[in-house]
């Protein structure tokens, strides 16, 4: 079993970084890392503490992890699970819920309470009212389509989004609570970051932060393009909250456990930095009167943030947290004025066609582009072609190639996730199978 607190020092103190999956492991292992304190790797984790009044967990995984999860701490511990508390209600967070749920009322067990806070439930029923789209965003985002799977989050046989029954908090709390759980006492705090329903926990007498996604050892997911309103500000308030609190374990929903002050300290100072200068840079240039299309090329993250083994920009990245904080503080005008009321894409593209000599051509200037790196411009004009002649099988050839030419300079999930969409739809029109 791999020692994961010494794990996350050697990789904090060395600034060592192995890939992503050296530290977001989804592989079902219970580790023990703290005196009646667990963490069940999966997607996402499951934290979980022993107290004379049965097992309090901390987030459920997804639904298709609940075996795995429920094997894992039935294989350290048998009591009762009297608590679950969601972090937020994202469904990687409380997909698993039912299963604890069915196994506990199987057994003839109480019911366990189930924690949240109070904007988890209008969540759910947000996700029920988009839930097609939602397993669509889940399709793109993770390379895979809806009703075959989902990439990396299984979404089962049909395009049903979220597992079969969303279990709802049956306790709610809009800024703080306190709960105790035998001789464990439990403080929770809402804070707004990548949702608007997050909380985190302290336990002052095991000096112990439960984080949730604050930390997720990647560059914070506050700019996802396709999800809907993160909090960067706040999300870093909540980091230097935590900071103040002086903890000695720090347990995160993704990535790994980090024990000792000091490096604690400087973890949660360095995503707060990270989140405020990007919000500090795009409100000061909003401020000046910049368009935000010039904003997202100009904000930058120092390089020593971005070389931390936390903070690569492997999911989420800067620019998309630019683009989120322009929409929290300035709604959806660009700043450029043919943007507010635009002419029809394909009408656009077909007038920007004929002045460059047909789609075929535009497209071939992309592939030209594309291969001499300048990816952005290249997909812009392989859009274009694509847009005036939809049903050219030369032309989505070439748009195919530029998006997987796309796919492998670029350092994020989101983005190649978005790219290998394109990719795939274009490789299905122009009628080949390979990846180009």
């Amino acid at each position: 079993m791999t020692d994961l607190l010494k794990l996350s020092s050697r990789y904090i103190d060395e600034g060592i970084y192995e890939g992503p999956g050296s530290v977001n492991r989804i592989n079902g292992q219970l580790s023990e890392v703290g005196d009646g304190i667990a963490m069940v790797e999966a997607f996402s984790h499951v934290v979980a503490f022993r107290s004379e009044a049965g097992l309090v967990l901390f987030d459920t995984s997804l639904e298709a992890f609940a075996g795995v999860v429920l094997g894992a701490l039935r294989g350290w511990c048998g009591d009762p699970v009297s608590t679950i508390a969601y972090t937020h209600g994202h469904v990687d967070h409380v997909g698993g819920a039912g299963a604890i749920v069915a196994e506990a009322l199987e057994k003839g067990r109480a019911r366990p309470r189930v924690i949240g806070h109070e904007n988890v439930a209008p969540r759910f029923a947000r996700y029920r009212l988009t839930e097609g789209y939602n397993a669509a965003i889940n399709a793109r985002q993770f390379g895979g389509s809806p009703g075959k799977g989902g990439g990396v989050i299984q979404m089962g046989a049909t395009d049903r989004f979220g597992p079969k029954e969303w279990i709802a908090p049956d306790t709610e709390f809009r800024e703080r609570m306190g709960f105790a759980s035998g001789a464990l006492r439990f403080e929770l705090f809402h804070a707004r970051g990548e949702t608007d329903d997050h909380l985190w926990a302290w336990l002052p007498q095991k000096k112990a932060l439960i984080v949730g996604d604050f930390l997720t050892w990647v560059f914070p997911n506050a700019g996802n393009p396709q999800k809907v309103q993160r909090y960067p500000l706040d999300w870093a308030a909540a980091l230097r909250q935590m900071a103040a609190l002086e903890p000695e374990l720090l347990l995160p929903a993704h990535g790994l456990p980090i024990a000792g002050k000091a490096r604690i300290a400087r973890v949660l100072d360095d995503v707060a930095s990270a989140l405020e200068t990007i919000c500090q840079q795009t409100l000061a240039m909003m401020n000046n009167g910049m368009k935000l299309n010039a904003i997202v090329h100009n904000v930058k993250v120092p390089d020593e943030l971005l070389a931390r083994p936390y903070l690569k920009p492997v999911y989420d990245e800067p620019e998309f947290i630019v683009r989120n904080v322009w929409r929290l503080y300035g709604g959806w005008y660009d700043g450029n004025p043919a943007n507010l009321k635009p002419a029809a894409d394909p009408v656009f593209a077909a007038e920007i066609a004929a002045l460059a000599g047909g789609a075929d051509a535009l497209a071939r200037r992309a592939q030209e582009l594309s291969g001499a790196g300048e990816h952005r411009l290249a997909c812009h004009l392989a859009e274009l072609a694509a847009e005036a002649a939809p049903e050219s099988r030369s032309v989505h050839g070439a748009r195919a190639e530029v998006y997987q030419a796309r796919i492998k300079a670029e350092t994020s999930l989101m983005a190649r996730g978005i790219y290998g969409d394109a990719a795939r739809t274009s490789r299905d029109k122009a009628g080949r199978n390979s990846e180009g």
